[in-house]
């Protein structure tokens, strides 16, 4: 057994777990932040995405001990208050989702891309980026043209802030 402390969703967090214990079974079992799913327990599906200190990572694939002293965000974080991230906005109005099990890593694995690319996405792009999540419903068109137009939103808001601060 391990201690354990880590930031998640800016909320510090601690606990005592089995050394196997991974990152997807603590945030949902001890913490009870059930957003990332666990789908294949083969780290094939990325529904149970989250970053790690500003990554994307599958937490599947990590232990919770090593998350320790890190800085976890998850999708139940992702948004401000009642408004939600301009991705989460974004597979809302471009219907992005049909069964909603792999939204949570899908939209995850977009904000990483995203920040990852801030002078856009094109469809090549993100279809190549989004090989290690996948959706047995929808067919990807409406995750690509949702995460397209999250980039755009994005690079938008960010040239807005910019203008701004040189004014």
């Amino acid at each position: 057994m391990s201690d354990i402390s880590l930031t998640v969703n800016g909320r510090l967090v601690s606990g005592t777990v089995e050394d196997r214990t991974l990152l997807v079974h603590f945030l949902r079992e001890h913490l009870g932040l059930t957003g990332a799913h666990v789908g294949c327990d083969t780290s094939q599906c990325g529904a149970c995405v989250v970053h790690v200190d500003g990554k994307a990572v599958k937490s599947c694939t990590m232990l919770a001990v090593q998350a320790s002293g890190s800085s976890v965000v998850t999708i139940e974080g992702l948004a401000d208050g009642g408004d939600l991230h301009p991705v989460q906005a974004a597979f809302k109005e471009h219907h992005g989702l049909q069964c909603g099990f792999c939204t949570p890593g899908m939209i995850m694995t977009a904000t990483d891309m995203i920040r990852r690319h801030p002078e856009g996405l094109d469809e090549k792009t993100v279809r190549e980026e989004l090989e290690g999540n996948i959706c047995r419903c929808t067919g990807y068109h409406n995750i690509v043209k949702a995460i397209l137009a999250a980039s755009e939103a994005v690079a938008k808001n960010a040239k807005g802030k910019a203008r701004k601060v040189a004014a």
